[in-house]
């Protein structure tokens, strides 16, 4: 491995990622070296630190040495950011410990690679989130989850590299003694045309016999299926977004030079979906990165030119009104579900949220940029195995309770909030699935990022077929086998009584904090009312704002004066359902601001994110770990949740907003 020789390894600068800030503090003077007894004398440690806390969403215009100064600058303790801009690189740390879950959220490659240019060399945690992870091991990162090698190190003893690896797959520690996923490519994958494994006749799940027509047989790997095996697959499509083209384009250019040569572009998509509010961004306007962002963009622009690339870029407002309807673009997820995914297909993007099209019954992960740069040159996208849990939902859901209710639902589970659900596949069914559209099975699926899983996936039936037609004219015939047998193996399953569900919001700060809309003990006032993102930008979420704002037009209300609403579509055709429908003409008169296709408010890149940390949002978008939409509280709701507490001013659900109405509490 080129960064970490087979001499013994010693390290004297660790930095104890706690739930006080004053031990954070400690490890960054001068002469702070190892903390004391390390772990052993109490130090509480962090969970659930997300990518958003190691490398705010803000900086991610960098993709050299310079995210180096922002390594861990969102990470909050004790209320507070104790963290500095080049604080740890200044001190030389080298080894960086954690509780569980570590690099929770989103699949940005920058925060593992931000530790590294801030001189880290090993990262503990009690585990670890499945592309974090990855993304550590593609660019040379050691992670570990033995806190007996730690004890090893805090006492002043060397460890060896074999050590470290023990608890890694053989793929893995074949790429990290390679220095990194790229070299490992370069050097056994491409002067490769591996081939699909034949189809087996034992039990399986849908999921599995995916798996086995798209698992490739390379030099180095086979078509072994168990859980934990490392193997590389074929996908029937790649995409990217801007956030990460610069980033795999510089890599690339390193690596391979110009021109380049990418594996079967005809199959690989470019989308610019996040940025086109850049100039309206606060939290970029106040820091000063709005260049920053430009050059991101010319820089994934550039990229499409080189490769000639098909791409959708989202569009301002003052350009989506010169365009006149004939650009077609919005987020990248629901762009797939609408023009690209098909069941029985594999989908990878550079996006935690990818999963979103397992709706549709194809196997759909996210992955990070050297994972994405690899599989553009080779065809080959790396996976471990991951295990199953059949997820069932059954019963009948009561009026009001949606999809996003049921996924908060289980991610308030004790068992997922432990982890349970790392990098597992979540399949679901029973009869409440049945019943459900597609665009609210992509609900599920989307947020089984925030579950921990791999991916999410639903079988294909009637729906699926339906929906095919209506969005997309494509006349879709299921085949035999798109389904899973009885008999299938899963490490799990779960039976969830969705009759006696309630509407959910999940509290600032993580979407595991869900709780029933009747059980908060106090009302909590809200600022800001955003309903967008690719979890519920889709047609029918509009069709729920649509609902709930239309019984309050006729029953004299409007958006709380002291309430912000912004309504931001998730593609151009969804905008152009809602302006057929009349939609619009509703959301304006009752005080929306309306806004074009883009990711924005999500992440933090646009009209809705809070300003202030004393503002207070209810969100229908899909994360709320620190910093994810501004400095201040954000509540997760459904669709119909959010836009009834930006009538009442207040968080509450739809029916909660009936019933004040009825009995006089609010006044029309």
């Amino acid at each position: 491995m080129n960064d970490f020789p087979s001499a013994p390894l010693a390290f004297d600068r660790f930095l104890y990622l706690a739930r006080d800030p004053q031990i954070i503090e400690a490890c960054l003077q001068p002469d702070a070296g190892v903390v004391p007894g390390g772990i052993d004398v109490g130090i509480e440690l962090r969970d659930d630190i997300s990518t958003d806390e190691i490398t705010p969403v803000a900086i991610m215009s960098h993709y050299d040495d310079k995210l180096g100064g922002f390594a861990y600058t969102g990470v909050q303790a004790g209320g507070r950011t104790p963290i500095a801009r080049h604080a740890v690189r200044q001190a030389g740390i080298q080894v960086v410990v954690a509780g569980a879950r570590y690099g929770k959220g989103s699949s940005r490659e920058h925060s593992p690679a931000a530790e590294k240019h801030a001189g880290v060399r090993l990262v503990f945690a009690r585990s670890f989130e499945r592309i974090y992870r990855q993304n550590a091991d593609n660019i040379g990162l050691l992670t570990s989850t033995n806190f007996e090698l730690l004890a090893r190190l805090a006492a002043g003893h060397t460890i060896t590299l074999e050590q470290i690896l023990q608890e890694r797959d053989v793929l893995t520690q074949a790429i990290l003694r390679s220095g990194g996923l790229l070299s490992y490519g370069k050097r056994h994958l491409a002067r490769s045309r591996p081939q699909a494994s034949a189809v087996t006749n034992k039990p399986q799940t849908l999921f599995e016999k995916i798996m086995v027509r798209h698992v490739l047989r390379t030099a180095q790997t086979g078509t072994d299926l168990t859980p934990g095996a490392g193997i590389f697959l074929r996908a029937d499509w790649r995409f990217i977004h801007e956030y990460y083209t610069g980033m795999a384009a510089h890599m690339l250019h390193q690596s391979y030079g110009r021109p380049l040569q990418l594996f079967d572009t005809e199959k690989v998509i470019a989308f610019e979906d996040h940025t086109s509010y850049i100039q309206q961004s606060p939290a970029h306007l106040r820091q000063g990165l709005v260049p920053n962002m430009l050059r991101m963009c010319q820089a994934h622009r550039d990229f499409v030119k080189e490769t000639g690339l098909r791409s959708h870029r989202t569009l301002t407002e003052s350009e989506a009104l010169l365009d006149e309807g004939r650009n077609v673009a919005g987020i990248s997820h629901a762009m797939m579900a609408e023009h690209y995914a098909l069941p029985g297909q594999v989908v990878v993007g550079t996006d935690s949220h990818t999963p979103h099209s397992g709706a549709l019954g194809c196997v759909a992960f996210g992955v990070g940029t050297t994972d994405m740069a690899n599989a553009f040159m080779t065809g080959a996208v790396r996976i471990t195995m991951p295990a199953s849990i059949l997820v069932r939902l059954q019963g009948t859901l009561a009026p009001g309770v949606a999809a996003k209710d049921i996924v908060l639902h289980l991610l308030a589970l004790p068992q997922i909030r432990a982890g349970q659900g790392v990098g597992r596949v979540f399949e679901f069914t029973g009869a409440v699935i049945d019943s459900l559209s597609v665009d609210e099975r992509a609900t599920l699926t989307n947020m089984c990022a925030e579950l921990g899983g791999f991916t999410g996936i639903v079988a294909p039936d009637v729906r699926t077929v339906q929906f095919l037609k209506d969005r997309r004219g494509v006349d879709f015939e299921l085949a035999d086998w798109m389904h899973s047998d009885p008999g299938a193996t899963y490490e799990q399953e779960m039976n969830i009584d969705c009759s006696a569900l309630d509407v959910l919001v999940a509290a600032p700060g993580d979407p595991g904090n869900g709780r029933p809309v009747d059980s908060l003990d106090r009302a909590v006032a809200i600022d800001i009312a955003y309903g967008g993102s690719c979890t519920a930008g889709k047609r029918e979420d509009f069709d729920q704002y649509h609902a709930v704002l239309a019984w309050g037009m006729r029953h004299g209300l409007h958006v709380a004066p002291h309430v912000q609403l912004y309504l931001q579509y998730g593609t151009t055709a969804v905008r152009d359902y809602c302006v057929g429908m009349g939609y619009d003409r509703v959301f304006e008169h009752m005080g929306a601001t309306i806004l074009q296709p883009s990711c924005g408010a999500c992440a933090n890149c646009g009209p809705g994110s809070s300003t202030h940390a004393s503002q207070t949002t209810i969100s229908a978008i899909n994360r709320n770990f620190p910093g994810r939409s501004g400095p201040g509280k954000v509540w997760l709701g459904s669709p119909a949740t959010v836009m009834a507490s930006a009538l009442a001013g207040q968080i509450c659900s739809f029916s909660q907003l009936q019933k004040q109405i009825k009995t006089g509490r609010i006044q029309a």
